[in-house]
Formats: C-alpha cells, structure tokens, sequence
C-alpha cells in the first residue's frame, strides 16, 4: 500500500485513486455535491481553495488545496515523500 499525501499531513492510499481532476467544470462540480449529499465527500483543504479532486474506487470523492499536477506526480511516484505543497 502506497500513501499519497494530499495535504496538510492528509494522505491516502494511491491504489484506490482513479482520476485527479481540476475542480471547475460543472459536471466536476456536480460530482462534488452529490458525493457531499451521499456522505462521501472527504474535504482535505483545511480551509483552503479547492484546487483538485481525487475520485477513488470506492465513489468516495477528496478535495486537496494541492494543484493537480502535483497530486498526479507523487501518484507516479517521483516526489511521494513531500510532505510541502500546501502553500501552492
């Protein structure tokens, strides 16, 4: 099991993640809402922006203050062991 933090010391398991998306468009939007209403949102930010949402195989949904460039890098493994990016 690999995890990925998401921010803030938040992490998750990088097996389970299927897509990092950008949080703006409606049908994104959407699935934010509907996940939220299901009781399956997890809301990473602290507060902060959303600035990308993680869709895992469970239907459960992750908001992250981090870029999504970012997220989808330490998914493929190239800086899995920084704990930074929260000031993004």
């Amino acid at each position: 099991m690999k995890l990925i933090n998401v921010g803030f010391g938040n992490m998750i398991n990088a097996d389970r993640a299927v897509a990092v998306v950008s949080p703006d468009s409606a049908p994104i939007k959407r699935l934010i809402h509907e996940a939220e209403d299901r009781g399956m949102l997890v809301n990473a930010t602290y507060g902060r922006r959303t600035r990308s949402v993680v869709v895992m195989n469970s239907n459960h949904i992750i908001l992250s203050a981090i870029l999504p460039e970012k997220l989808a890098t330490r998914l493929d493994g190239e800086c899995d062991t920084s704990t930074g990016g929260e000031e993004e």
